[in-house]
């Protein structure tokens, strides 16, 4: 029995998917402290602009955005192929696990460092090694609580509205429902982290938390829409692993049916 299911090609994709799903969001959660300018990136011209009379914005976003959109690419495979119940299992461990490594960073920032590494690395512009590290990896609290609230309502979002959409178009429109259901939400998430960890936690206005929150969703709605692509040639590759048929009945069993 236990060859079979370790033989088994559902499950070893599911494995996979899992692990993935798991291990980028905490590598998009772990570099998430750090900010970088899109437009810079892309090679364009930084221009400045104003939303809802907040001043002085641009594309400046955290690199965990560079991640996300895997993220929501791996919900809407696993939700097709898998269900919704198998989603909210990958969350639920997902958030678990980001939770004990944000516990580890915090014992790590507060073990006695050696003197003579602090210092060590003053000939690479860092003369204090100690609150390099901190810094890093010691994110403040309400942004940690913000990200992983916002992280597993969008996950339910999503997998609510993906079904919703399934339902009511069948196998059709596999864009429908992948770029429809990571549009809202991506909507929910970007409100969410901004509003428990700037807004709550450092009180910052209702206009700067909506000025923000509208910069960076209409990255995350761009990039919805260049994922999708994506969607369609993973689901080529898994019926090419799995068989047609086998996919064609995992789809079904997906959304509570029989298979035909």
């Amino acid at each position: 029995m236990i060859n079979q299911i370790v033989n088994d090609k559902a499950t070893k994709l599911f494995v996979v998917f899992a692990c993935f799903f798991v291990a980028n969001a905490l590598i998009a959660e772990s570099i998430g402290g750090k900010i970088f300018s899109l437009e810079k990136f892309l090679g364009l011209p930084v221009h400045t602009f104003t939303v809802f009379g907040e001043g002085n914005l641009s594309f400046n976003l955290t690199c965990g955005v560079l991640l996300w959109p895997l993220e929501f690419v791996m919900t809407d495979i696993v939700n097709e192929y898998y269900g919704p119940k198998a989603v909210r299992r990958i969350s639920y461990i997902a958030v678990g696990l980001i939770s004990y490594a944000f516990l580890m960073f915090y014992v790590a920032i507060h073990v006695p460092a050696a003197d003579w590494w602090v210092g060590s690395s003053g000939e690479k512009d860092v003369p204090n090694m100690q609150g390099a590290f901190n810094v890093i990896f010691g994110q403040g609290m309400w942004i940690i609580v913000g990200s992983l609230v916002a992280f597993l309502v969008s996950q339910i979002v999503d997998v609510t509205v993906f079904h919703r959409i399934k339902r009511a178009t069948g196998e059709k429109h596999v864009w429908l429902r992948a770029t429809g259901s990571t549009i809202v939400s991506q909507l929910v998430d970007s409100f969410i982290v901004l509003f428990i960890a700037f807004k709550i936690g450092k009180g910052w206005s209702w206009q700067t938390v909506l000025a923000i929150c509208v910069v960076n969703y209409a990255y995350k709605f761009v990039m919805a829409l260049v994922m999708t692509p994506v969607i369609y040639l993973v689901e080529n590759r898994i019926e090419a692993y799995l068989g047609k048929e086998k996919a064609h009945a995992m789809k079904q069993q997906a959304m509570g049916k029989v298979a035909e």
